[in-house]
């Protein structure tokens, strides 16, 4: 998985081969075909990898960061650094390459266990009062739209340099949690 992630680092998922793999790291296709059934089975290898740490960086952002808002915005600041951190996992998660991972049972249960954490999150938050009593599961796709949009154009080099990056994910943060917060004002 490791040769298959500098190959699409280097060259995109495209022109991802098992054979390419192999002899890069100097095996015979065949020997790969004993781990993994065909280029798809190893995309979906590593989207399930990919989706497990990425579920595991929000989690420990959420419960790290004293959850609450707090808490929400290091999830959203995590994300982003995730997808900065590891680009090869996130163009394999996301980029439409795996045509067979609705079959794939563990990348489907990462995939829908990474979601999770941000949809939970917004629940707990609701249950405090502190965010809008809306369908947490649209919520979570809007966050979740917002914030993976923002990585991939960091990814693709289309947002500001590392400089400034800090600023625009603090106001990215900010405005999330600003659209997401429960109006208190007609109460009052």
């Amino acid at each position: 998985m490791d040769e298959a992630l500098r190959t699409i680092q280097t060259h995109g998922v495209e022109h991802l081969t098992l054979r390419t793999v192999g002899e890069r790291l100097g095996v015979s296709r065949s020997a790969l075909y004993r781990h993994f059934a065909d280029k798809q089975a190893l995309l979906a290898a590593v989207g399930t990898e990919g989706f497990r740490e990425l579920r595991q960086t929000l989690a420990n952002a959420w419960d790290g960061n004293g959850r609450g808002r707090a808490g929400f915005e290091a999830m959203g600041r995590a994300y982003v650094h995730f997808a900065l951190a590891h680009p090869s996992h996130y163009r394999v998660m996301f980029g439409g390459f795996l045509e067979s991972a609705a079959k794939d049972e563990h990348f489907v249960t990462e995939a829908t266990a990474a979601f999770q954490v941000l949809a939970d999150a917004l629940v707990e938050q609701q249950k405090a009062g502190d965010v809008r009593r809306d369908d947490p599961v649209p919520m979570a796709h809007f966050v979740w739209a917002v914030v993976h949009g923002t990585a991939m154009l960091f990814i693709d080099g289309q947002l500001p340099e590392a400089a400034q990056r800090e600023v625009l994910e603090q106001y990215l943060t900010e405005r999330l949690s600003a659209a997401i917060r429960e109006d208190t004002s007609q109460s009052q």
